[in-house]
């Protein structure tokens, strides 16, 4: 290493030091590196996204050592952003950290303000419907539009259907209970079967009832307490599982997967179905 960053191999030995260290890293990288030199926050969005599945994939996995190493990666993209705009004048890694901690103090009442810092009968809903109100009043909302307008539109799409849905519920305009929920999905599945007897293609339309009957899917889900995002995750996992189980058992036989009729294929799907656990039997 060379000598100017020779303090730089050693590792911080608290928090503060340790942060101050990527900083300073990145801060060098910004100056000599061609490829770090150039990004933006545009360029540097792909990046966020991949380090941000990456953590979220550890967690699925339980893999300690490989979050350890992803939460650095969604940490470097943090401190990145920041380097940006302290390039630009605008705001430093510090005044990020700092709002960050003003705002969660503000929206812990039941915690940090002395008055109320007793939190015996306290609920997980109420604790939350006073971060919603807290949060309501420091954006302003004069209506319940402009909280659902909010919603990232960058999020998945069944992830930003089930907040939309929420918020929409604060208002009253909710289904009374689970059963109109599910008689919502009927209805959408009638309305998306007629659309492609008339006319299969038509694209548009079809693109719009199946918009409609995800929609009230994910509403369903929301009353029966299901997260969708979680729920689809699991089932595309058990099809490469099932799918795998139909590959390997048709090499076990010497075949080749392209030379099995759909109906071979469908009793292997069925026997792998009855070989996983009575709860994924399904």
């Amino acid at each position: 290493m060379k000598e100017k960053y020779m303090h730089l191999s050693h590792a911080g030995k608290d928090k503060k030091e340790a942060l101050e260290r990527l900083t300073e890293i990145v801060g060098i990288l910004r100056q000599e590196c061609p490829w770090d030199k150039v990004q933006t926050h545009e360029s540097l969005i792909p990046g966020m996204l991949e380090e941000s599945y990456e953590v979220v994939e550890a967690i699925n996995n339980k893999d300690e050592e490989n979050l350890r190493e992803e939460l650095g990666d969604v940490l470097l993209q943090v401190v990145f952003h920041a380097l940006i705009e302290e390039e630009n004048e605008n705001f430093c890694i510090t005044d990020v950290m700092n709002d960050e901690c003003e705002k969660m103090i503000r929206r812990h009442p039941h915690v940090f303000l002395e008055e109320t810092a007793n939190n015996n009968g306290k609920s997980i809903d109420k604790v939350l419907e006073k971060w919603e109100n807290i949060k309501v009043q420091e954006k302003g909302d004069k209506s319940y539009t402009s909280p659902m307008q909010r919603v990232p539109k960058a999020l998945p799409a069944l992830m930003r259907a089930y907040k939309v849905q929420k918020k929409a519920a604060k208002a009253g305009f909710d289904w009374e209970n689970a059963s109109g929920a599910f008689d919502k999905i009927r209805e959408e599945y009638a309305e998306l079967s007629e659309c492609f007897e008339e006319n299969p293609e038509d694209q548009e339309r079809l693109t719009d009832e199946m918009g409609d009957l995800l929609f009230s899917c994910v509403n369903f889900a929301r009353f029966i307490g299901v997260d969708p995002e979680r729920a689809l995750y699991h089932t595309i996992d058990k099809f490469i599982r099932r799918f795998a189980y139909i590959e390997e058992s048709a090499l076990a036989c010497g075949r080749k997967l392209d030379e099995m009729s759909l109906t071979e294929m469908d009793m292997l799907w069925d026997e792998a179905k009855t070989k996983e656990e009575p709860r994924r039997n399904y």
